[in-house]
């Protein structure tokens, strides 16, 4: 029987190209699996057609854009995963869901090798061999742009000798990755750290200096999950749909930062995560109004580890899991509505409310009716700092007090 290799396909030049070169060098037939996680552009049967166009036996093609919503977008928010506080793990996110994909092609059509188009100076290797690895550990996997050293002026000329049905002329300056949660632009003279980005890099967002109005929005939580857009409920998918295009239009969610990727190099990515900016600010408001404070506390940490698992490839990992079940039950009090303004860049809260809040008026307030008992106080702040003031005085007697 002909082996048979299940290969992540995109569409473009090195995965269209890496069905030929798979089929030269291993005598397999090649399955390419295409997974729309909301990335727009080519719709599914163009891309299925090129597949096999290029010598795939067989292409499959999956509108995964819910299943990526639900199941990879909403744990990262109700997380608030943001790696080195900043990033919303676009691609990581994107990352499992065509694993599984991949995975269960494999099995349907017997394959014993799995292949993607990543190079070996990116985090995405990591993502797709660890979890192929976790999730079929009986296979084997290759990545032909790699282990070949096939550069882009090799994939061209293999191109153009086999006459693939790919337009190599409409080269892009950047590498782009995007979907539902966001999009991640790098190389070209990104990477000079020096040079700014220009406005020919984003497609998200529009031009935040532009004066326009502001846009006003009023996102409901139930159990951390936004489930309403100025009172009219939504499925998840089209909330973030909904507000990557509203905060996208007043440029929220651009990032320009220098990244520690997994393989030891710093990187200069820039993103734009409208939606995702938004809504994690609204959750981390809603939050502070309705977690208790050492649960807020640990969780801040829990989520820090969280966001670096997925970056790091280890979604399927025992310690990711046993986090999810964490910040489920972390997020079972967060119920409420978060009043944001869009404008100029930023998604600013403005307003608050949840029947669950642990905000208590009359103990904050500082007016007449104030219930916060005061004179509790003194010796609260005696005790708080004794421990301290033993160890000053322990440490005044030995000479060595700052």
């Amino acid at each position: 029987m002909t082996e048979r290799v299940v290969l992540a396909y995109s569409g473009g030049l090195d995965t269209s190209v890496a069905i030929g070169w798979i089929a030269d060098q291993t005598g397999a037939e090649v399955i390419a699996v295409a997974v729309d996680v909301g990335q727009g552009g080519e719709d599914l049967d163009t891309i299925r057609a090129r597949a096999l166009a290029c010598g795939a036996v067989e292409a499959e093609v999956a509108d995964a854009r819910t299943e990526f919503a639900e199941g990879y977008c909403r744990p990262a928010l109700a997380a608030n995963a943001l790696y080195m506080d900043r990033y919303p793990l676009v691609s990581a996110l994107s990352r499992p869901v065509i694993v599984e994909h991949m995975v269960a092609a494999a099995r349907r059509h017997g394959a014993g090798i799995l292949a993607h188009g990543c190079t070996g100076k990116g985090n995405d290797q990591v993502r797709f061999e660890v979890g192929i690895g976790a999730l079929a550990p009986d296979v084997r996997v290759i990545a032909p742009v790699r282990d070949s050293g096939m550069t882009r002026d090799k994939a061209i000329a293999f191109a153009e000798e086999r006459g693939l049905p790919i337009d190599v002329s409409r080269r892009s300056p950047y590498s782009i990755d995007q979907n539902l949660w966001g999009r991640a632009v790098e190389t070209g003279f990104l990477e000079d750290i020096w040079n700014a980005p220009t406005e020919d890099v984003y497609a998200y967002t529009a031009d935040p200096s532009v004066p326009r109005p502001a846009d006003e929005v009023v996102v409901g939580f139930e159990a951390g999950v936004p489930v309403s857009l100025d009172g009219v409920r939504l499925p998840f998918l089209d909330v973030v749909t909904q507000m990557n295009r509203r905060a996208g239009a007043q440029g929220v969610g651009r990032l320009d930062m220098v990244e520690d990727r997994l393989v030891g190099i710093k990187s200069r990515e820039v993103y734009e995560a409208p939606g995702a900016i938004a809504l994690i600010t609204a959750h981390q408001e809603l939050e502070n109004v309705t977690v208790e404070r050492d649960l807020a506390r640990f969780k801040r940490t829990a989520s820090q580890r969280w966001a670096e698992l997925v970056y790091d490839g280890l979604w399927f990992s025992p310690l990711k899991r046993a986090l999810d079940a964490f910040v489920e039950q972390a997020n079972q009090a967060v119920n409420g509505e978060v009043r944001l303004v869009l404008h100029a860049g930023r998604a600013v809260v403005t307003g608050r409310r949840s029947e669950d809040s642990l905000y208590d008026y009359d103990l904050a307030t500082y007016d007449t009716g104030d219930q916060f008992d005061q004179s509790l106080a003194k010796g609260f702040v005696e005790l708080w700092g004794l421990p301290s003031r033993i160890a000053a005085r322990r440490d005044q007697r030995r000479g060595t007090n700052a």
